[in-house]
């Protein structure tokens, strides 16, 4: 398993400063989350008389190394080894098994090297029989990692439609639903793959409200999407007319035929499959709120679904924490204290024509950093906004800790912060001022975290 750079303790200690205590909240969460403890917790309530099967590990996701080596574990304990397998992810960490091929892929844009990694998947689903078992582990960065095109859609044709997808300002659920359609593991087709082999499906959730079929693009859960919806969503967000031809003909084929639709609910290839989610961003929200609590803080998780523009939800958060801090306790307990708000989710960036580097976390806490430098009444206050992976879009961070001080320390490095965010560029506006929060991957993945400390 890849370690952080950087993963403080637990403890009750008060922190030093406010990027302290933000960091030590911020790792609580991740440690909450860990999926190698969560996948072994899920894995030891397999009943004794349900494990002698062959087992077959498929593990895709950030977090695919620490669960495989989870389910190795398990399965050492259990006495047996696993047939073979596959581990795919964004690093080359060791296989945890000498049956088990590790291959790296690309993320968030996939490339020649998903391609491999999907093929492999694919080698190794050819070998499960009918009577053996396969554990599919499942986390976040899994729909770019193995990807590979379905049907005569080309390689680079699907390449630059996911390209196109993260700058056209869709939620991740929305474009998932565009993607699975023209991906080769997508939508059930996994699990179709492995039928009638049973299949227990694992999963980290990445995604707001933990819908299955959205998780790393479904590739064990039936696909509700139709191709006449996959079609009318394209036309929306004026894609359509940009897809190529090889795009546009497999869904409107399957408008035509049914027959060449996605697997549905009721198909035989999810006669025996199990799906059992192990950890999420709720699990790592209430982390936050009891390691703020044992600092003295008064924690208050105040969503579990953000989403919408990252720079809009920053400026609606610092009016929040202006609503809930500025007056120093009332809203929250009725007693003195430093309020600590918490929110999880995952915001986007409609890029467009920009060409600067950052990621969502980055925008949103840049944007948070401007209004806290013009709202009255929270000059203490402290804002962090991080990716629970530890990378934030395609940068070196997992995200920022800003402050009322954050925006002019920008303009006295001498970058012009209001230009780095209307053109999406804050990660050097962030480094600037020394806010980024650079953690190394943490190998695991559900969503952002947001937390806001107050002293009035």
């Amino acid at each position: 398993m890849r370690t952080p750079i950087s993963s403080p303790a637990a403890g009750t200690g008060a922190p030093r400063d406010a990027r302290d205590a933000l960091t030590a909240l911020y790792w609580s969460a991740v440690r909450a989350v860990a999926p190698g403890p969560a996948l072994r917790a899920a894995l030891e309530r397999i009943p004794p008389e349900e494990r002698d099967r062959r087992v077959w590990i498929i593990a895709i996701g950030k977090a695919a190394h620490p669960m495989a080596a989870a389910a190795v574990s398990v399965l050492s304990e259990w006495g047996r080894t696993p047939a073979g397998g596959v581990v795919v992810a964004p690093a080359a960490d060791p296989s945890p098994h000498p049956a088990l091929d590790v291959r790296v892929g690309d993320h968030p844009v996939p490339g020649a090297r998903s391609l491999a990694a999907a093929a492999q998947v694919g080698a190794i689903a050819a070998r499960v029989r009918d009577g053996d078992e396969a554990w599919v582990l499942l986390s976040g960065g899994a729909t770019s990692l193995a990807a590979a095109p379905e049907g005569h859609v080309r390689p680079d044709e699907l390449f630059a439609l996911y390209q196109q997808l993260l700058g056209a300002g869709l939620e991740i659920a929305e474009m998932n639903l565009i993607r699975k359609r023209f991906s080769r593991w997508g939508a059930g087709r996994l699990a179709a793959a492995l039928a009638p082999a049973r299949v227990r499906n694992y999963i980290v959730s990445d995604v707001i409200g933990d819908d299955l079929a959205a998780i790393g693009s479904g590739p064990c859960v039936p696909d509700a999407s139709t191709a006449g919806q996959i079609h009318l969503m394209l036309e929306t967000a004026g894609l359509w007319e940009h897809l190529p031809m090889s795009m546009r003909r497999l869904v409107s084929a399957a408008e035509r035929d049914p027959s060449l639709e996605t697997p549905k609910a009721g198909d035989d290839a999810f006669a025996r499959v199990e799906r059992r989610i192990v950890a999420s961003n709720r699990v790592a929200l209430e982390a936050i709120a009891a390691q703020a609590s044992a600092f003295g803080y008064q924690p208050r998780i105040l969503g579990t679904a953000l989403a919408g523009e990252a720079a809009v939800v920053g400026r609606r958060l610092v009016a929040m924490m202006s609503s809930y801090c500025a007056s120093g306790d009332a809203s929250l307990s009725g007693r003195p204290g430093t309020p600590c708000l918490i929110w999880g989710g995952e915001t986007t960036v409609t890029v467009g024509d920009a060409a600067g580097r950052g990621g969502r976390c980055q925008e949103l806490a840049l944007s948070a950093a401007c209004e806290l430098s013009d709202t009255a009444g929270l000059p203490g206050a402290a804002l962090l906004a991080a990716g629970t992976d530890g990378r934030d879009g395609d940068t070196d961070a997992a995200g920022a800790i800003v402050t009322h001080t954050t925006w002019s320390d920008i303009e006295s490095a001498g970058r012009d912060p209001a230009r780095d965010l209307a053109t999406h560029d804050s990660h050097p506006s962030l480094d600037a001022a020394g806010a980024l929060l650079r953690t190394g991957l943490t190998g695991t993945n559900v969503m952002d975290v947001v937390v806001a400390l107050c002293k009035p």
